[in-house]
């Protein structure tokens, strides 16, 4: 039966003296200018929450109010109602009962929707309140593309038996060429849904492997029909622009593609593998825009200190961390900031990352001799104010950085270290002489990215005796701290996360440092440094953001492990670098002699 209101929601909320009518008038004049339905419009003018209009929506409907961020949904049971519908009616197959259907609605009383709703599923329906918000969220989880990959990867095998069959790609037409558009439509826009950084595309033995990487984490799919790959692989050198003849070499391209009115960058790169070429692209939403400094989750009293010096007149600021940390992210968002009509910016990359107005943007190209040293060379006489290095990879680069931020240029670059103080040592290991990095470098920040904790699914978390050990070398008081985990819901994938959020050092110089930068103190440099005003190493950020309930424990001991692996590959580095330094001096050969 449905469910029926004895008169019109706004008399009756008016009428159980929810909203008073003066407000009930106020909302309408809105709801006139807006188009939306009155439940939201009271909501946007905060006449009443929402929590509070969908329980008495419940009440009034005599129907269940349910949260189905902590529900199991069937994915079979959910596709009754095709995601078409789905969204324009705001509803949700929740459960199958047996001889009924529950259905989650957004606005129960839409008795046109509802009808709908009924005509199209197979089975008697029975209503439910529930969160347009999580509705939405269920979406993008619920409605996920693998089925259509499976099916047109299916599709696609059975129009191929030669994984090697060149001619299918190059001169395919008709119902060949759509499936092959059709399948790679549906890896992007399950990609898309799943906010995935990259996919990665690798022929297995016997099954195709399509990975995509989520919160920096990797999610597997497998297909079957292996002897696709070579078709796909064609496929995305031919948007690409790659040689579709060369599959003994590793390739790298670029193309761009529309999905669901994201405008998304496809930075792709192929490589030769024991079962063919694998293939792994890099998805950057144009369309998301810059992230804003506030949004890459810096520390209001760091981020007032960064911003100053970003104001200095000249300098180098350097961005510090592994591949995936978003130092580039942290950079794109500095200079979206200081990009002003009355300041020149030129950028120094490969690959330009993000297209910003204003800003000469030039990327490089080994090929035919346009590295970073040449083009930084050219830039310096382009009378910039601002100059973006995309990474310090050598001795001449760093030193021409150096010598550009000591002549009156803001510099700013990455690099692939550690932590901050590390990082000012790196740049004495890569031959910059003491006297210069001291007198240019002003400031270095290093980063890394945490995993979220699922705000649905959270619940307290008490560390066990090895992990107290371990957070208490952080910070000696941990008294009255509640840890959160996420337990798995259907917003965040059953995984206990949902996004990332950047975990911050800031290393600013000092006199005390810059001496010792002088004289190639290195252990000096590494002493001072620990002890500066303001400077708390990543571990005890992410602590803070554990204590705060953003992160897990899981997550910052993570952190700890891999900054401590780094302390001790740098330190072996460091080890066999004097070895090999103390052996030449001697004299001492270092080839190795044949045998016999």
């Amino acid at each position: 039966m449905q469910p029926k209101l004895k008169m019109r929601l706004g008399d009756l909320l008016v009428h159980e003296k929810v909203i008073s009518s003066e407000q009930l008038q106020q909302a309408l004049s809105s709801q006139k200018e807006t188009g939306r339905k009155l439940g939201h419009t009271l909501v946007d003018l905060n006449m009443v929450t929402e929590d509070r209009l969908l329980s008495f929506l419940a009440q009034q409907l005599n129907v269940p109010l349910i949260d189905i961020s902590q529900k199991q949904l069937s994915t079979h049971t959910v596709k009754l109602l095709p995601e078409v519908q789905a969204r324009r009616f705001r509803a949700l197959v929740l459960e199958d009962l047996g001889d009924k259907l529950l259905v989650g609605m957004g606005d129960p009383a839409d008795l046109a929707a509802l009808d709908a709703i009924s005509n199209i599923l197979p089975k008697p329906v029975t209503v439910a309140v529930v969160k347009e918000a999580q509705l939405l969220n269920a979406y993008d989880n619920v409605y996920r593309r693998t089925d259509d990959i499976v099916a047109f990867a299916k599709e696609l095998g059975e129009e191929t038996s030669d994984e090697g069959d060149f001619e299918f790609i190059t001169g395919a037409t008709g119902e060949q060429d759509t499936a092959v558009a059709r399948l790679l439509q549906s890896i992007f826009e399950d990609a898309v849904q799943t906010k995935a950084s990259d996919i990665h595309i690798e022929p297995d033995e016997g099954m195709l492997r399509i990975r995509q990487r989520v919160d920096g984490v990797l999610q597997e799919n497998t297909i079957p029909e292996r002897n696709i790959a070579s078709a796909l692989v064609l496929r995305l050198k031919l948007m690409s622009g790659l040689d579709i003849s060369e599959r003994r070499l590793p390739q790298d391209g670029r193309t761009q593609i529309k999905i669901k009115g994201h405008s998304i960058d496809v930075r792709v790169s192929t490589m030769p593998v024991q079962n063919g070429e694998s293939v792994v692209m890099r998805l950057l939403d144009q369309s998301a825009g810059i992230l804003t400094l506030e949004q890459t989750g810096m520390p209001n009293t760091m981020l007032h200190r960064f911003r100053k010096l970003l104001h200095r007149p000249h300098g180098m600021i350097l961005v510090t961390g592994p591949t995936g940390s978003g130092k580039t992210t942290t950079l794109y968002g500095a200079l979206s900031e200081l990009n002003q009509a009355s300041v020149k910016i030129i950028t120094v990359e490969d690959p330009v990352e993000y297209r910003l107005p204003r800003i000469n943007q030039v990327q490089t190209n080994k090929k035919i001799g346009l590295d970073f040293s040449n083009v930084l060379r050219t830039t310096l006489r382009q009378d910039p104010d601002i100059i973006m290095v995309g990474e310090m990879r050598d001795h001449e680069t760093v030193e021409i950085g150096l010598r550009g931020a000591l002549t009156g240029h803001l510099v700013l670059s990455t690099l692939h270290t550690n932590d901050a103080i590390s990082s000012a040592i790196r740049l004495l290991d890569m031959g910059a002489p003491g006297y210069l990095a001291a007198s240019s470098l002003r400031a270095i920040v290093a980063q890394r990215l945490v995993r979220r904790n699922c705000d649905n699914c959270q619940v307290d978390y008490e560390p066990n005796a090895e992990e107290q050990v371990w957070l208490s070398s952080l910070d000696s008081d941990m008294s009255n701290v509640r840890f959160k985990r996420g337990t798995g819901c259907q917003n965040c994938n059953h995984t206990g996360y949902r996004g990332r959020v950047g975990v911050f050092e800031l290393l600013e110089m000092t006199e005390s440092m810059m001496n010792a930068l002088k004289n190639n103190d290195t252990t000096e440099f590494s002493q001072v440094a620990r002890l500066s005003p303001g400077y708390a190493p990543l571990a005890k950020m992410a602590l803070t953001y554990a204590k705060m309930g953003i992160t897990s424990v899981d997550e910052v001991l993570k952190l700890i492990e891999m900054v401590a692996e780094d302390e001790v590959v740098e330190e072996t580095e460091q080890t066999v670098e004097a070895e090999v330094k103390g052996d030449e001096s001697e004299g001492l050969s270092l080839e190795v002699e044949p045998n016999g």
